[in-house]
């Protein structure tokens, strides 16, 4: 479907197309409607986390190292959802389905990237709850402002390093068969499955890359929450073992509908045969539907940011009135 250019470099030819071309669905007729409910999933993410931002940006009471990660999450919900989506709207819906072979490598890094860094804020989250329950009278002393920043930091440098790496690994592929990408966007896995040369190395380290990122933080949190309940069961009192365990379960909601439907996915695509079109409405479900749902949970579950947005519309009104009073 595209011109094939030939790169070389210490000897060694590396076939690259110009182009790739996304194939998405196959024989769905009206699959332009799906695309169509992702572009409103699209603007509710928006909206949402740029609600959630702007509140814990004004709120004072928000201004804590909890919230700083709060903050993270929804900036990653925002930009990973934006890294996907409205490219995924611009090739299928716009039918703009060839894509440069440097856009798709680009688009690969950003998705990945995103989407490791709410893996990765969500372990964040675990350990503040881990220190605010196990660790009460010390909590202040240990989960501080410059210590969330620093590990945010940490966890950038990270997740940047491991998919900068990825990445550069596709540019050590052949392509000299197809460059048709049987998904939705450029996935690592598809596209190293093109190449004509040996892709042991890229099989290897999407393996090491999907243990270390998507496996290790879901057992390091349920590790966090297992050391949580057995601090909880230490509490006297019921009413003060209910309201720790509140803190905990909009934390506890964003893990289950972000990790579950991940782990449920891959188990199931090694277990079972899955249809190219179910595979792409799972997976684009999985990845687009959480950072929607991410904010909501936060507002609605976390009674510091309700009292904050009541606050807020008081304040808001306060000038509003006064304004008009004038």
């Amino acid at each position: 479907m595209s011109s094939m250019q030939s790169n070389s470099s210490a000897n060694v030819s590396f076939v690259r197309p110009a182009t790739f071309f996304i194939k998405g669905f196959v024989n769905i007729p009206l699959a332009k409607y799906y695309y169509v409910f992702l572009s409103l999933v699209y603007v509710v993410t928006v909206l949402g986390n740029s609600l959630i931002m702007c509140i814990i940006y004004l709120a004072r009471r928000l201004h804590t190292a909890k919230y700083i990660a709060v903050f993270h999450l929804a900036f990653s919900d925002l930009c990973g959802s934006s890294a996907l989506i409205p490219k995924l709207i611009d090739v299928f819906l716009f039918e703009h389905q060839d894509i440069l072979y440097e856009a798709c490598l680009a688009n690969m890094f950003f998705v990945f990237h995103f989407m490791n860094l709410q893996s990765l804020t969500l372990l964040v989250l675990a350990y503040d709850r881990l220190v605010a329950i196990c660790f009460p009278l010390r909590y202040h002393a240990i989960v501080t402002k410059p210590a969330m920043f620093l590990i945010i930091g940490v966890i950038w440098i990270f997740s940047v390093t491991c998919f900068s790496v990825l990445v550069n690994l596709v540019n050590r592929l052949s392509f000299c068969r197809s460059n048709v990408i049987d998904t939705y966007y450029c996935d690592f896995a598809p596209i190293y499955r093109l190449a004509c040369n040996d892709n042991f190395v890229h099989i290897m380290m999407g393996k090491l890359i999907f243990g270390l990122l998507i496996c290790i933080p879901p057992i390091l949190i349920f590790i966090s929450y297992f050391c949580i309940a057995l601090a909880l069961l230490k509490i006297a009192h019921g009413a003060d073992r209910i309201k720790a365990m509140k803190t905990c379960t909009s934390h506890l909601i964003l893990v289950a509908i972000f990790y579950l439907p991940i782990l449920s996915n891959n188990i199931a695509a090694l277990t079972t045969f899955f249809h190219p079109n179910a595979r792409i409405i799972n997976n684009s479900l999985t990845q687009t539907i959480p950072p929607m749902l991410n904010p909501i949970i936060y507002t609605l579950k976390s009674e510091e940011v309700m009292q904050s947005i009541k606050e807020l519309y008081k304040r808001l009104s306060f000038k509003v009135s006064v304004f008009a009073y004038f």
